[in-house]
């Protein structure tokens, strides 16, 4: 399974919080009410691309990814509700995925950790083993597919597939793999009862330059298993919605970190399910951001 941080409590998080210096960075107003409010269990929040390097001062294209970062999870704590749970697709080290980047995003991720548990997938710039050894007292990886970091979980309103699509660290394409695909069909075919959304960093490539080289065979699941209805990625750093020939949705996440194109937004995505479809909404990091709020209203094909 890939790593899930399970949500902490109050005392946990003010003490982890103290001893990687997050909580003097804080007013107390601005982590007080994070554990009062309610959950809403047909909402999540999604982050992507952190690209988080080593030294927290780091800036890339004019961006502090430590910085964006932080940014988004203030207002992942602010908004009205704690969602169910945070999904962060990828690339969450900045080029190389090395151990010091893992450390710096460990105690970047505490702050989201007091809200829900927080499931962390890979991109093509993280080490799947540095990535495994920077959280051993968190949870344990599986071999449901070796080499590999897969997961299911439920919620009310879906079932929720998180696949693997690193193939080697710093290069650009994705790949998932005969074993992992194999592994996807038989949980697909074991819960056939709810909408099943698809998380993967890379997005499906036509060309078979920048995205998953097995973009074929995830189209032969599109087509033989008609629960899946959206399938969620990151990688372009582009926040994009469309809709496949089959009928699934394809949700292209915004990055966190540095924009590849001035101008695009930076920011995370929340997403409200609801029996027949989803909302997913664009929160920008600038306000003014004439993307800032869009809702992507979307209907589950049948």
């Amino acid at each position: 399974m890939p790593v899930t941080l399970p949500q902490l409590s109050r005392r946990q998080f003010l003490k982890r919080a103290a001893l990687a210096g997050t909580v003097a960075a804080l007013a107390p107003e601005s982590y007080a009410g994070w554990f009062g409010k309610s959950r809403d269990a047909h909402t999540f929040a999604f982050v992507s691309d952190v690209h988080i390097a080593a030294d927290a001062r780091e800036v890339h294209g004019g961006v502090n990814m430590a910085d964006n970062f932080s940014a988004c999870a203030r207002e992942i704590a602010h908004w009205r509700v704690k969602p169910a749970a945070i999904i962060v697709n990828g690339d969450l080290a900045l080029a190389y995925g090395k151990p010091e980047d893992y450390a710096t995003f460990g105690r970047l991720v505490t702050p989201l950790r007091a809200i829900a548990p927080v499931h962390l997938s890979l991109g093509n710039h993280d080490n799947r083993d540095h990535f495994w050894q920077a959280f051993p007292q968190d949870a344990v990886h599986m071999a449901d597919v070796p080499g590999k970091q897969v997961s299911v979980f439920s919620s009310d309103r879906a079932n929720w597939f998180l696949v693997d699509s690193l193939d080697v660290t710093s290069e650009t394409p994705g790949d998932l793999g005969s074993a992992q695909l194999h592994w996807l069909a038989q949980e697909l075919v074991a819960r056939p009862d709810k909408p099943a959304i698809v998380v993967c960093h890379h997005p499906l490539d036509l060309l078979g330059l920048l995205g998953l080289k097995d973009t074929a065979a995830v189209e032969n699941l599109f087509a033989h298993h008609r629960q899946i209805k959206a399938f969620v990625f990151g990688h372009t750093h582009n926040w994009h919605v469309e809709t496949h020939p089959s009928g699934v949705h394809l949700i292209n996440l915004p990055q966190t970190a540095y924009p590849f194109v001035v101008g695009r937004p930076s920011g995370w995505v929340r997403a409200a399910l609801a029996r027949g479809g989803a909302d997913f909404e664009l929160r920008c990091l600038d306000p003014h951001h004439p993307e800032q709020g869009e809702i992507k209203s979307l209907t589950w094909r049948t």
